[in-house]
């Protein structure tokens, strides 16, 4: 299967007129959008616009106020994080959340935790120690000690552990030096190349722009742009209307 063709399929995850509320604040106003198997899909927006508000209500750690989550066509807003993860979803929360006081490989071994197969975690193990030869330099290290960018890498080492189908991250560029943003995204290129489904909520939209599909950007709460993340690449007028850049 072509990764065009694969783009193709119906939304391997979605919301319908999501809401999120904090008290009184409505942080996410009946936002809606889709993302297709195979597809990179950016969610972007000043700080405060609702980005992390939504990845959150996906993986089941922020309530959904009203409207509906869906994983492959059924809905899961009133299922537990967990049981969400079972499904297929993993995620990358802001500010890397690593386990300090754990090793690089105890940190990996924490990201496996639903998988059983000792031979399936080897692989997947291996797998990750190829995408990020870093972290295979210091397995025994504790997170802790780590620079910003190694336990980012280590937070998307965690998350891929466990194979998901689907996999969102937040603001996975915030507080890395640009040597190490460059790293992050072209190994982030490499994960869909490989056939990985990606949501990724940015603030730098010109890093996440570089290899989303489709963008949504939002401005308190609301989409004032959806589409091809292409147009906002090199339409300098979209880009000022909706980007302010």
């Amino acid at each position: 299967m072509t990764r065009t063709e694969s783009i193709a399929q119906a939304p391997i995850l979605a919301t319908r007129d999501l809401h999120v509320y904090y008290g009184k604040v409505h942080a996410v106003q009946g936002i809606s959008l889709e993302v297709c198997p195979g597809e990179v899909v950016a969610i972007l927006g000043a700080n405060g616009a609702g980005k992390s508000s939504i990845i959150r209500a996906l993986v089941g750690l922020t309530p959904v106020g009203g409207g509906a989550v869906l994983l492959r066509g059924q809905r899961i807003e009133s299922l537990p994080s967990e049981a969400r993860v079972r499904l297929g979803i993993a995620y990358v929360p802001e500010g890397r959340r690593v386990f300090g006081d754990l090793s690089v490989h105890e940190n990996l071994l924490m990201g496996a935790y639903v998988v059983a197969d000792r031979a399936q975690i080897k692989r997947r193990l291996d797998e990750v120690y190829d995408l990020f030869p870093r972290l295979k330099e210091r397995t025994g290290q504790l997170a802790a000690t780590l620079s910003g960018g190694e336990q980012q890498m280590l937070a998307i080492g965690r998350a891929l552990v466990r194979e998901p189908d689907v996999l969102l991250l937040d603001e996975p560029s915030l507080g890395l030096a640009p040597v190490m943003i460059k790293v992050i995204y072209e190994t982030l290129r490499r994960i869909r190349e490989r056939g990985m489904t990606l949501l990724l909520a940015e603030q730098s939209a010109h890093i996440a722009l570089k290899i989303a599909d489709r963008a949504y950007v939002l401005e308190t709460g609301r989409a004032t742009y959806s589409g091809q993340a292409v147009s906002l690449r090199t339409n300098r007028a979209l880009r000022e209307s909706y980007l302010g850049a």
